[in-house]
């Protein structure tokens, strides 16, 4: 099972999570979002050396209706080895970066593409999407972009018949090792962690995190 935990940005925290084991990493290019990187020369600096080193987690973008450009570039200058969207991205969106990396040199990365997910999502929207996207992400779906901290009744993810593969996230927290390994879908390939970890935004408790992940391989 894929482990990410994301809204991540302070280097020392970043290594500290990336010793655990951790799989995947989340960086955060939404300006609205409080656990948005911004503009850090020294976080960029980290990334490209840390990355030298065998073993450190895959890097994910997220992205809110970013404009093609920036995502290329977060892509090349962070290192990332996918890009997620949690906005309003269409299927056309993901076609059109899946044709801008093919036909380029620059450096590629994979597609997860973000649902909000309440108990009346159609899961038959993810269909358009299939040919384009490595991963979908289901999260609880909430008022403004971004994680809301609650979770969504899974049982509904029975209704998701698709081929891609998913990661479930919001609102699982430390306590939720036991639920999470009771969730049975073919299609389920890891987790998504975040706002129940951190000390504050951004910011990220390891020794939580080693628990749960303890709990979670046990």
């Amino acid at each position: 099972m894929i482990i990410k935990t994301c809204g991540l940005r302070e280097p020392e925290n970043i290594q500290a999570i990336s010793a655990l084991g951790m799989d995947w990493i989340g960086l955060i290019f939404y300006p609205k979002s409080p656990r948005y990187i911004g503009d850090q020369a020294n976080l960029q600096a980290f990334l490209q050396e840390e990355k030298r080193y065998e073993g450190k987690p895959k890097r994910v973008g997220v992205f809110v209706n970013a404009e093609f450009r920036e995502v290329l570039e977060a892509v090349h200058d962070y290192e990332l080895d996918y890009v997620q969207l949690h906005g309003g991205e269409g299927a056309v969106y993901c076609a059109t970066l899946q044709q801008l990396w093919q036909d380029s040199s620059i450096r590629k990365a994979g597609i997860i593409r973000a649902f909000r997910v309440s108990r009346a999502f159609d899961f038959g929207i993810t269909v358009d999407y299939e040919s384009y996207c490595d991963y979908f992400l289901f999260d609880t779906k909430g008022q403004e972009y971004g994680g809301t901290g609650h979770k969504f009744d899974w049982e509904i993810l029975d209704r998701y018949t698709g081929k891609t593969p998913f990661l479930l996230s919001g609102g699982i927290g430390p306590e939720d090792a036991t639920s999470v390994k009771a969730v049975k879908h073919s299609a389920l390939a890891g987790i998504d962690v975040n706002s129940k970890f951190e000390i504050e935004p951004g910011l990220k408790d390891a020794s939580k995190l080693a628990t749960f992940l303890g709990e979670l391989k046990s």
